[in-house]
């Protein structure tokens, strides 16, 4: 018997403000900003990108195209879409720095 595989949404577990929280996180130790981006997205639609649009006043569309894998999101709709989800940035020094 074969097996049947479906494809995972991380979206489906982002769930709490502590799961998006240690999502975030993480794609944050990624130091790569196409990754964060697509992770924005991805909590983005976890929350619903019709209520972020909403928030921000960006289209839904907008929205999508920004933070899909391949999107380029200015600076300023990024901070406008971590601020509709609640989500700080923040300066630290590394630690031995």
């Amino acid at each position: 018997m074969a097996e049947k595989l479906t494809t995972y949404d991380p979206a489906e577990d982002l769930m709490t403000d502590e799961a998006v929280a240690a999502f975030m996180a993480e794609a944050f130790h990624t130091n790569d900003a196409s990754y964060i981006a697509h992770a924005l997205g991805v909590v983005a639609r976890a929350r619903g990108m019709a209520q972020i649009a909403n928030e921000t006043g960006l289209s839904r569309e907008q929205l999508y195209r920004s933070f899909s894998e391949n999107g380029n999101p200015t600076l300023k709709t990024t901070l406008a879409v971590m601020r509709a989800l609640g989500i700080e940035l923040t300066a630290t020094v590394p630690a031995g720095a």
